[in-house]
């Protein structure tokens, strides 16, 4: 089982490029980072896990930026968005700099794909919070035209695209689909709890799940993989990654058991000396 981890990086922690660093060193998988472009003052939005929302949420560095330090100092390590907010961005500069990283990574760069919790952090983006999953959709389709090999046009309900020379494409290979389709870009997992909307999601437009915590996968996998199969995808092309995983050897040798072949653990947001304890610490888990 491949080990990776993910951090809300911000202005007060370890840098990107001593924890990837770090890392690459102590032989961990990959590395994924959050996405908050801000957080309102006046959220009424509950936070996700419950009571406060801390700190580190309004503090988050891009994730972009700061995994392409951290690919510029290693060569091994994965890279990841965990998630990317695909509704509140414009989806041709997200194709660009999606398609850039993983270019310049080569092909290490995994897009984690979320709908979002914060109603007032996507309103500011002008994001109509019903429309969002299907923002989200949209988006990726118009950023796959933008990353296929001929110049392909796109248009949709929230944004459209001609025809075009985009380029660097992403440097992660094509995957086949039903129907003789293509799942161009870098490998996708879509992120949420378990549900039959996002299943379909996945089924029709990732390569995967990124479920958050990893809890009740004994149930939800079953389910995934039926509407997997019932999509006509191939059932070993499944990845599912339990995601911000507070680990102990009885629950990783659980999910080893259902056939999950990687797992990202969760890293105190902190400074340097506290996030490298904590890695000694998971170093047992390798």
């Amino acid at each position: 089982m491949r080990i990776a981890t993910t951090i809300f990086l911000t202005d007060r922690t370890v840098s990107p490029t001593r924890l990837a660093h770090a890392l690459e060193e102590r032989g961990f998988a990959g590395l994924y980072l959050p996405e908050h472009t801000h957080i309102p003052v006046s959220r009424s939005s509950p936070a996700p896990m419950g009571g406060e929302l801390p700190e580190e949420y309004g503090r988050t560095m891009d994730p972009f930026v700061a995994l392409a330090q951290a690919a510029a100092v290693t060569r091994r390590l994965t890279l990841g968005t965990g998630i990317t907010l695909v509704a509140q961005h414009d989806p041709i500069g997200l194709a660009k700099q999606t398609a850039t990283l993983d270019h310049l990574s080569g092909g290490r760069l995994t897009l984690g794909v979320g709908y979002g919790w914060n109603v007032e952090e996507a309103a500011d983006h002008g994001v109509d919070w019903p429309t969002r999953r299907e923002r989200v959709h949209a988006h990726l389709a118009l950023m796959r035209a933008l990353w296929s090999p001929e110049p392909t046009a796109y248009e949709g309900p929230y944004g459209s695209v001609q025809a075009s020379l985009a380029h660097p494409k992403p440097a992660t290979p094509p995957r086949e689909l039903p129907c003789g389709q293509r799942l161009y870009g870098p490998r996708t997992l879509f992120g949420g709890a378990a549900g039959p909307k996002l299943f379909a999601a996945v089924a029709r437009n990732a390569d995967g799940w990124l479920p958050i915590g990893g809890g009740g996968l004994t149930e939800s996998l079953p389910v995934l993989r039926r509407v997997w199969e019932d999509a006509g995808r191939d059932p070993k092309a499944l990845q599912v990654v339990p995601y911000a995983v507070r680990p102990s050897p009885g629950k990783l040798a659980h999910y080893a058991g259902l056939g999950i072949e990687e797992v990202v653990l969760q890293l105190p947001s902190a400074r340097e000396a506290e996030v490298l304890r904590a890695l000694d610490d998971y170093a047992q888990y390798l």
